[in-house]
């Protein structure tokens, strides 16, 4: 591969990610101008599904596609996923009723779960010699879905607000199409001739398990009661479909996802800090918009433009990591750095949020946030990806990205419930929905009922970056020997 191919390649991936992020985020802001186009009348039950659907299938997905990179190779899979992410995207587009339109975001997530995972895969593979270890392209490829996650909402704003919601779906078109064309010119990675057989009862768990586990943090205290019956099963079938997994992937010939990857201890505190962080960032990004659009009574459109200083602070520590990295800054040092830094944050939003907060402060801080995330997102990947025996790149770098899955959606739960009974115990009745119809001095209880609420989940987002900041202590130093058993590492196989 010439090198001219390699920063083609980079940029394609890059895009990619972009697409990926964008397209799970941009959905949200344009919301109203589907259920009114499509179903004004019923729409608004089904708007959760639109989020859902794509969540669902995407978590299912992932597991699987790191199985099949290190069988059928990145390349083959990225394409692939490229394919069946524009498919999606098109049938979304032309969706001419609110059922197509879940349907057909659960094809585009089917595609959408490779993106973001397979596209870190290979980013590996396009390192050469003398940058294997090196932060080069993981490093950019998590600062660019970071600031992609937080303008999101924005631009599906725009979208909506000065062309139609459909171009949100047929914007990826052209884009993607681009990104086929350009990979099949400039990645020109090994393929593997050797064919193993594939775990699909495995696979088949994997996403039961997940789309179970996704299923109970969306319905549960929402939807349903956390005692209902509906729940009540849902976490049945999660423990149920988790035991059975763990069962076949200890007898399984080729496993979907090794046990044998935890006993590396880089791999299994990587990916326990990666489950956190993802489930901190849940906190970060969606209770400070919502305290801004409750308790400051600024729209939705306009709150979400409090997220570029949080896009910011990501794209400086990313810019600033290349430099550090030179002087001998570590992925462990960054990995603690960034796990304080980020509890830090949560820290002064517990204490400093109120009725009266400055908004520059809360600027201030979401920049101080995404300067904490910004340390982490590529460098847990990277991390991962150096301690990952070389056969088992593909289900190392896509099992970090599930993890992180699952981190949102447990995050979501613990904090929405969290919110929902301390609002529900010491508010003026109703949920938080009913605050805005309130008026007099049940507004202001309500306000004081909700902000106390929220400063608990913040303590909650400080306590989890605490524990996570501990986890990345017990990170080994590079160059010291490990004192936990790793299993040996196999060459590569040879390219076709």
């Amino acid at each position: 591969m010439t090198e001219t191919q390699r920063k083609i390649g980079f940029l394609v991936c890059l895009v990619t990610i972009v697409l990926a992020v964008l397209d799970l985020q941009i959905v949200s802001a344009a919301t109203v101008p589907i259920v009114q186009d499509l179903d004004p009348d019923h729409g608004i039950s089904k708007i959760p599904w639109l989020v859902s659907a794509f969540a669902l299938a995407s978590a299912a997905m992932l597991p699987l596609y790191g199985k099949l990179c290190d069988i059928l190779g990145p390349k083959r899979v990225f394409t692939g996923a490229i394919a069946t992410f524009l498919l999606g995207s098109a049938l979304c587009g032309a969706a001419q009723s609110m059922d197509q339109l879940i349907a057909a975001r659960a094809v585009q997530g089917l595609g959408g779960g490779g993106l973001m995972s397979v596209t870190m895969v290979v980013i590996a593979h396009l390192k050469g010699p003398e940058e294997k270890g090196a932060g080069k392209g993981t490093n950019m490829g998590g600062l660019v879905a970071g600031a992609a996650m937080a303008v999101g909402p924005w631009i599906g704003g725009l979208l909506a607000d000065h062309a139609s919601w459909r171009w949100i779906f047929y914007v990826n078109l052209p884009v993607g199409l681009a990104v086929l064309a350009a990979s099949a010119f400039a990645l020109k990675l090994p393929a593997h001739p050797v064919r193993r057989p594939l775990d699909y009862a495995g696979a088949a768990l994997a996403a039961a398990f997940s789309s179970a586990l996704l299923l109970v943090t969306d319905w549960g205290g929402k939807k349903y009661a956390w005692s209902s019956p509906a729940v009540l099963g849902l976490i049945a079938v999660v423990a149920v479909t988790l035991a059975l997994f763990l069962r076949r992937q200890l007898r399984a010939a080729e496993p979907i996802l090794p046990l044998s990857l935890f006993r590396i201890r880089e791999l299994r505190l990587g990916f326990a800090i990666q489950a956190i962080m993802g489930a901190a960032m849940m906190g970060a990004i969606y209770y400070v918009l919502i305290y801004l659009q409750v308790v400051r009574g600024i729209t939705s459109s306009s709150a979400g433009l409090y997220l570029l200083p949080m896009a910011v602070g990501l794209s400086a520590t990313g810019l600033l990591s290349g430099p550090l990295t030179t002087r001998g800054w570590t992925a462990r040092t960054f990995t603690i750095s960034g796990t304080a830094t980020t509890a830090l944050a949560f820290v002064l939003f517990a204490t400093t949020t109120g009725p009266d907060t400055s908004l520059w402060l809360i600027r201030a801080e979401l920049l101080l946030v995404g300067a904490g995330f910004g340390q982490l997102l590529g460098q847990l990947i990277l991390l991962v990806q150096n301690a990952a025996p070389r056969h088992q790149l593909g289900v190392a770098t896509t099992s970090i990205r599930y993890f992180q899955s699952l981190g949102n959606a447990l995050g979501a739960a613990l904090f929405g419930t969290v919110l929902a009974r301390l609002y529900a115990t010491h508010g003026p009745g109703g949920d938080i929905s009913t605050l805005a119809q309130l008026t007099g001095t049940a507004h202001a209880n309500g306000v004081h009922a909700f902000i106390d609420a929220t400063s608990v989940v913040f303590w909650c987002g400080a306590g989890l970056m605490a524990l996570a900041a501990v986890l990345a202590l017990r990170l080994p130093r590079p160059g010291r020997p490990e004192d936990t058993e790793q299993p040996a590492r196999q060459p590569e196989p040879v390219p076709a």
